[in-house]
């Protein structure tokens, strides 16, 4: 490949930190198994770490901080209404909606929050693109989206707590129906075979 080390074995921890990959002494990385506990747990949490720090951040916002967050929001309406919108688009939009969760987690002003939730999130995003690509649920984030924000600015920290947990069940949820049908069509063809 043409690359030192260093930026492999950076890349490598960092897969396996999020859980994608197991170091094996001597032997190198092999990609870790699907383990839908690890995945149930880890949108479990998120929930209660989206909820709070939503709930932080209605109580932190400045000005300049509402901007930034409509500002998120309106990029993600823009990519969505591109005449000629492609993969590169998508995952930018993907990108900005995971951001908008960074955002209102810095927001909080709880550092120690900010750092659960960003390592949670660098844990889900795989999953939630997974949910967006395969299901198609970028009109039903960006509303959802749009809907915290704006609790948030109207100060309403029950509400806008409220819509980002029913916001990452929903995610949560709509991911565990692809995979059990992709469980389901698999167990067919075996069965078919």
């Amino acid at each position: 490949l043409k690359v030192s080390r260093t930026p492999v074995r950076e890349a490598l921890n960092r897969l396996e930190r999020d859980g994608l990959v197991t170091g094996r002494p001597r032997q190198g990385y092999a990609v870790k198994e699907f383990d839908i506990n690890m995945f149930r747990e880890a949108f479990e949490v998120r929930e209660l770490l989206d909820g709070y720090a939503t709930e932080l951040a209605t109580a932190n916002i400045t000005p300049a901080d509402k901007q930034r967050l409509r500002d998120m929001a309106r990029e993600c309406d823009r990519l969505a209404n591109l005449p000629d919108r492609n993969r590169d688009d998508m995952f930018q939009e993907l990108q900005i909606g995971m951001d908008i969760h960074r955002a209102i987690a810095d927001i909080s002003g709880n550092e120690m929050l900010r750092e659960l939730l960003n390592g949670i999130l660098d844990k889900c995003q795989h999953y939630v693109w997974m949910e967006l690509l395969w299901l198609d649920e970028w009109r039903i984030a960006r509303d959802e989206h749009s809907a915290i924000i704006e609790a948030i600015c109207a100060g309403d920290a029950a509400r806008a707590s409220d819509l980002a947990r029913r916001h990452i069940r929903g995610s949560r949820n709509n991911i565990l129906r692809l995979l059990q049908a992709k469980s389901d069509f698999q167990s067919f063809v075996a069965r078919a075979s």
